[in-house]
């Protein structure tokens, strides 16, 4: 039978993975909507719809017909914690609201949250059924999405009962076209590692794109994962030294590795955000994400995706951060 998936999100780093991985599965057809430029999509096989998640005619062109919806639109930055909620929780709404007039029969929607949305956690792994405690507005912002699923709507019943609904919460993604993660290796090429606390601590779930895909794409095929939120991350937390050494076999150097104090990071973090309201930018490493990278897990369980569908990444780290690097430095970022 033909398969018709749309996709959200699809032009950033994620979901143009994501796309490539429905392609490689030979769906019929692959939607994607497209505020303006293509980007990663320009020399894909894809079907793009222009228009963004306020656009309700767009969002029923793209829906007419679909099997699957992957969501994974959304902001990681945003000035303000409007701009946040405005992106990742009304967008949300508008894109559900949608695929409950026009696409009620569907197969599954899978939603992409973030383990930022767990926050401050009492476990050094989070699973999936621990509090949610965000301290950042973006981790805010995704707790409220998830919550905002499965709230009674205008009258009606929550988008969860209405609809076949799957939530992933991937820790920290790398891989070919991720920028976040690019500053890391540029330091590390400078011969500076930059580590909050010892780097010894396995503290870190690391997924590679192409395995988060893999395992969202699973996770919207598994009948009895409708309902149910995973997280999708690696095989078991790293420690910055092994992110480090894989750093710095890839790029063929070496580097100091230098102990960062959580209250600098705070320091750094309010002194960034001051010089950005000065030149009218929003820097990165702001106080919010200061307070993310201080106090939020940023290790996670993938046990419950393991035994509801065989969740398994597959690239090892060093193999993973070298065929990044070996990307960043073909497209002449590193």
């Amino acid at each position: 039978m033909k398969t018709t998936a749309f996709v959200t999100g699809g032009t950033g780093f994620v979901g143009s993975h994501l796309v490539e991985e429905l392609l490689r599965r030979k769906v019929d057809e692959v939607r994607c909507l497209v505020r303006t430029d293509p980007k990663w999509l320009a020399d894909l096989d894809v079907t793009t719809v222009p228009g963004d998640l306020a656009d309700v005619d767009a969002l029923w062109t793209a829906l007419d017909g679909v099997d699957e919806v992957y969501h994974v639109a959304g902001r990681t930055q945003a000035p303000t914690e409007d701009a946040f909620y405005e992106a990742n929780v009304q967008g949300t709404l508008n894109l559900l609201g949608a695929v409950k007039h026009a696409a009620p029969d569907l197969d599954r929607v899978l939603i992409t949250s973030s383990l930022a949305a767990v926050g401050r956690c009492e476990q050094d792994i989070a699973t999936e059924g621990v509090p949610l405690r965000p301290v950042s507005q973006y981790g805010r912002s995704k707790a409220q999405m998830e919550a905002a699923i499965s709230e009674p709507h205008q009258m009606t019943e929550p988008y969860a009962e209405a609809l076949p609904i799957t939530v992933v919460r991937p820790p920290a993604v790398y891989g070919p076209r991720d920028r976040d993660i690019l500053d890391f290796f540029q330091a590390v090429q400078r011969h500076i590692c930059p580590v909050v606390g010892g780097g010894s601590a396995q503290t870190l779930s690391l997924i590679h794109a192409r395995d988060l895909a893999a395992g969202m794409v699973d996770a919207a095929r598994t009948p009895g994962a409708a309902g149910q939120t995973y997280n999708l991350g690696s095989e078991r937390p790293y420690t910055w030294a092994e992110v480090k050494q894989a750093a710095t076999d890839a790029l063929n150097t070496w580097a100091v590795t230098i102990p960062v104090p959580g209250p600098l990071v705070g320091l750094v973090g309010a002194a960034s955000e001051a010089w950005g309201r000065l030149t009218g930018t929003h820097p990165p490493l702001n106080r919010d994400k200061a307070r993310e990278i201080r106090y939020a897990c940023t290790a996670c369980s993938i046990e419950k995706a393991q035994r509801d569908f065989g969740y398994a990444p597959s690239t090892p780290l060093h193999e993973g951060v070298a065929q990044t690097i070996r990307w960043y430095r073909a497209e002449g970022w590193l």
